[in-house]
Order: C-alpha cells, then sequence, then structure tokens
C-alpha cells in the first residue's frame, strides 16, 4: 500500500518562475493603491490619491515586465497566466474602480457603472484565457486582442490623477453631476462605461 506523497513546506513558492514574482508585485501595487484611497477617504488629504494613482502605475509596469521576462526565459505556464488574470483584475478593475469612487463618483448610478466596469474587465480576461491557444495556434503567439486589454484601465487613473491635481475631486468633480429620479449620477463616469464597452467588443487590438 503506498504512502499519501508528502509535500515540502513552500513547495508552491518554489515552482513560481522569476517572470511570477512580477506579476505578484503587479498585486500588491493593485492592493496598495486600495489601501491608499481607503486612507484618502478616512483623512480627505489628496497625497494619498496620488499614490493610488502612482501604484496603478507601477502595477502597469511589472505587468509589461512579467510578459517581457516570461518571453525573454521561454518559460510561459497555464499558472501564470491565471496568476497574471487574477493580478490584474485588482491593479486595472478594482482599483481604478475605488479610485473613482473615492474622488467622488459615489452615486447609485455611478456604482453601477463601475461594477459593471469591473465586471467587464473580469469577462475580458476569462475570454482571453479561454480563446488564447485557439488565438497563437498559427503561429505560437498571439497576434491581437479582442477587445481593449483591461491594463488600458491605466489611462482612467491618470485622468483622476490630474482632476485631483487641479482640485476637482467630490463636489467639484469634473461635469458636476445630475439627478435621474432621484439617484445621483456623476457623467465623468461615463468613460468607465466606455472602457468596459470597449473591453468586451470583438474590435481587434494588434498586439504589439
Amino acid at each position: 500500500m503506498s504512502t499519501p506523497k508528502r509535500h515540502k513546506p513552500f513547495s508552491m513558492i518554489r515552482e513560481f518562475q522569476l517572470a511570477d514574482w512580477f506579476t505578484l508585485a503587479n498585486a500588491a501595487c493593485g492592493t496598495g493603491a486600495l489601501f491608499s484611497m481607503l486612507t484618502y477617504l478616512k483623512t480627505g488629504i489628496v497625497m494619498h490619491v496620488y499614490f493610488a494613482c502612482g501604484l496603478v502605475a507601477a502595477a502597469f509596469i511589472f505587468d509589461v515586465l512579467d510578459g517581457r521576462i516570461a518571453r525573454w526565459r521561454q518559460k510561459n505556464s497555464i499558472m501564470g497566466r491565471e496568476l497574471d488574470s487574477l493580478a490584474d483584475v485588482i491593479s486595472f478593475g478594482v482599483a481604478p474602480a475605488v479610485i473613482a469612487y473615492g474622488c467622488g463618483m459615489q452615486g447609485l448610478y455611478d456604482r453601477v457603472v463601475l461594477t459593471s466596469f469591473v465586471a467587464c474587465g473580469v469577462s475580458r480576461l476569462a475570454r482571453f484565457n479561454v480563446t488564447a491557444d485557439e488565438l497563437s495556434a498559427e503561429c505560437g503567439k498571439v497576434k491581437y486582442f479582442e477587445g481593449t486589454p483591461i491594463p488600458t484601465s491605466l489611462l482612467l487613473v491618470v485622468v483622476l490623477c490630474v482632476a485631483a491635481y487641479q482640485g476637482a475631486l467630490r463636489d467639484s468633480l469634473w461635469f458636476g453631476h445630475v439627478l435621474i429620479a432621484g439617484f445621483t449620477l456623476h457623467p465623468l463616469v461615463l468613460i468607465f462605461a466606455l472602457s468596459g464597452s470597449l473591453m468586451v467588443s470583438r474590435i481587434r487590438f494588434p498586439k504589439f
């Protein structure tokens, strides 16, 4: 009778490739951005908005580097791809939505749009993971994206960072707000609706 295989401590960590550590750094930056916005909501100190936006930018850099390192070392794995998607959900889905909420998009319609934006990002990543092998079947490399990649949400974060720099936060948010059936909508949140729609679209974007 065979004995069950005993796993060594930290065996999963030992399976990580170099690129995976950069992916984890991506996730750590996204989480840090969330904490920074929670601190801003508590203290009202605008510097924490800058920290949050800067951490999303750092997450983007780590996201680019992990892909380049994986290709350089020719060590791609299913685990690495799934890890990358989970990190991207945090850094480019949840974090930008929370930054927008903290900056003042807190109405009912705002929250619906921001939640939909995150859902679109999750759907976009799931579709890519499912179709990546099919798209790379001919040449071994994905030649195009269907829908905009979720890291493009960094552009939304840049917009919010500029708004923070100009003092356009909360009640001073650009384009003000409108009341629809007694609930608040900040028109600026519609850039998140546009971004989410592009992510789940069938429009093809070349992969460089």
